[in-house]
């Protein structure tokens, strides 16, 4: 034997089961999906818990009999307005009792949910109205001008023919006082009655009139491979596309999400993550749905009201974004709340700083369970077992999931903890991009007869079986768990009449983790003439504001490549140097 090669440690793959040493061992590897649709879990739980209270919004109090009695009546409402099966109906609201109400109303009227960020302004909200040719919006009354705007905006035969339009107060009591009640910053936002705008080519619609149809529901014809979902992602090039997600996608998640998490009616989820974004939509909306608990609904992050509503209310599990766990902890009436009643608290978005885990475990014994997902796999695709999370980890791979690590050029699977790309197969992960069969083909591979998803994350795997993530192929910038791609504002900020070129880098933050910076070059008649603060706050009335730069460096020109290409690593190494 040649003795100088039994000194060289062997490069082992990742065992795809080598986590199931840390399987939570009251739940299953994999399961077996009902052949329904996911109208069929808020039906199924009103039957069993007319009375069980379904949302809490500002001490208002909604049963479960209550949302289904309403969704139906939106149903038939959108059904009289021209909406058939397959159609995509727009859903743009912050949350609150309307939008899980109107969500499922789409899937009623065996539509399909187009979730959009409320935060985008009319020259984003072109694309949401357009791209899936969406005729029908719901949405609430601040928000209304905008999207008006957006479809005024477009050709008459792609506008909006209809808009439903709900105010906050449609949902709860404008008096109420205490615990429940919204704090004194937003009396103006919550209360306020906008005048609504008018639709050129369409009608509005209020509320009350929608849920005052008499007329019945059509018969749901949908079931599970039928097209439910279609959020929107951004990349690395051109404007947001939609994922395709049937039904089972998104109830494997939810059936799956209740198991993870000892789901049941007990259970009472603090709702601050934003339902139009998948993980809110689906690790909290359709999952506490479908176990029949009870969701206390935050349309926005608030520490003391976040404080207060889990005492008020003994929230039991907890799904958010980690600067929100330092947020509170940061509160100064602290002390005065009671997290006792918390047994399961853990998000994603970014990675939860080891010093507050350890704070969370040493004083409450919660354990902050992380996780990983993106829009193309509803979510989770990765989460930490609850009884054995790692800190700082992505976790395991899900029920029924299979994920490896591949070298990004070779597509030959990585050894045990050599960074590689993140790809991922399981029922979880979207049917395509709606519209772009050329963009599919290229995030999907087949390995040992499976298809999966190519995540555009880098990572790694150890011993154990848990995934790491150390960096990422696709240029994005992660601000508090907002996905902001460059390509996308970039592509925004060329419309400012002084903006030659530009390029988005990151820059870090002690706070978000990450903001948005950019570096340009004024067109000669606006040298000296355009400052910062006026490109900020173009940016601010034309991009939703988590994408809106924070800083903006102005510089003769960009570093090139030989074949003209903006060299934006150069900027991104610069900067981070």
């Amino acid at each position: 034997m040649d003795q100088s090669s039994s000194s060289v440690t062997p490069k082992v793959k990742s065992e795809p089961r080598a986590h199931y040493r840390f399987w939570p061992k009251r739940v299953p590897h994999a399961i077996t999906l009902p052949e329904t649709s996911l109208w069929d879990n808020l039906e199924t739980s009103a039957r069993r818990y007319p009375k069980h209270a379904a949302l809490v919004f500002f001490g208002r109090v909604y049963s479960y009999a209550e949302v289904l009695q309403k969704a139906e009546r939106l149903a038939a409402c959108l059904h009289g307005l021209g909406v058939q099966k397959g159609d995509r109906v727009v859903l743009s609201m912050q949350n609150c009792p309307q939008l899980v109400i109107a969500h499922f109303a789409i899937l009623r009227a065996n539509a399909v949910v187009v979730p959009v960020n409320p935060m985008n302004r009319a020259e984003e909200l072109k694309h949401y109205i357009s791209d899936p040719d969406a005729k029908v919006a719901i949405t609430t009354a601040d928000l209304a001008a905008e999207l008006a705007r957006a479809s005024d905006a477009l050709a008459p035969e792609i506008r909006l023919k209809h808009m439903v339009v709900t105010h906050f107060t449609d949902a709860f009591d404008a008096n109420i006082s205490g615990d429940d009640a919204p704090p004194a910053a937003w009396t103006e936002w919550l209360l306020t009655r906008h005048a609504l705008p008018a639709l050129q080519g369409g009608q509005l619609h209020s509320w009350d009139d929608a849920l005052s149809v008499s007329s019945a529901a059509p018969v749901l014809t949908v079931g599970p491979t039928d097209l439910a979902i279609l959020p929107y992602t951004s990349g690395t090039t051109g404007l947001p596309k939609g994922c395709m997600h049937a039904h089972s996608s998104i109830m494997h998640n939810a059936i799956a999400g209740g198991l993870w998490g000892n789901g049941s009616a007990e259970n009472v989820v603090l709702t601050v993550v934003p339902m139009f974004h998948i993980t809110g939509m689906v690790s909290l909306m359709h999952t506490s749905i479908r176990g029949a608990a009870t969701l206390v609904i935050m349309p926005r992050w608030d520490r003391e009201l976040a404080g207060r509503l889990i005492s008020r209310w003994q929230v039991t599990h907890w799904t958010n974004i980690p600067t929100m766990v330092i947020d509170l902890l940061g509160s100064p009436n602290f002390a005065q709340f009671d997290l006792s009643s918390l047994v399961y608290i853990g998000g994603g978005g970014a990675a939860m700083p080891q010093a507050v885990a350890q704070r969370l475990l040493e004083q409450y014994g919660l354990r902050y369970v992380e996780g990983y997902g993106l829009t193309e796999t509803a979510a989770p695709s990765h989460s930490n077992p609850p009884d054995d999370p790692k800190q700082q980890c992505l976790g395991i791979p899900f029920m029924s999931t299979d994920a490896r690590v591949i070298d990004p050029e070779t597509r030959q699977e990585m050894p045990l903890g050599e960074q590689g790309e993140i790809i991922i197969h399981g029922p979880e992960v979207f049917q395509g991009y709606w519209k772009r069969p050329d963009a599919t083909a290229e995030v999907f591979i087949e390995l040992e007869g499976k298809r999966f998803f190519r995540s555009g994350d880098l990572g790694h795997v150890d011993a154990d079986g848990y995934f790491f993530l150390t960096d990422r192929l696709k240029r994005m910038i992660n601000a508090s768990g907002f996905k902001v791609w460059p390509a996308e504002v970039e592509a925004l900020m060329f419309k400012h009449p002084a903006v030659q070129e530009a390029c988005i880098i990151s820059t870090k933050d002690s706070y978000r983790g990450e903001s948005v910076k950019a570096v340009i070059v004024l067109r000669q008649s606006h040298k000296g003439a355009v400052t910062e603060q006026d490109i900020i706050g173009w940016c601010r009335d034309n991009m939703a504001v988590y994408k809106v730069p924070r800083t903006v460096q102005f510089v003769d020109a960009l570093p090139k490549s030989g074949s003209g290409k903006v060299m934006w690593r150069t900027l991104q190494e610069a900067e981070s140097a």
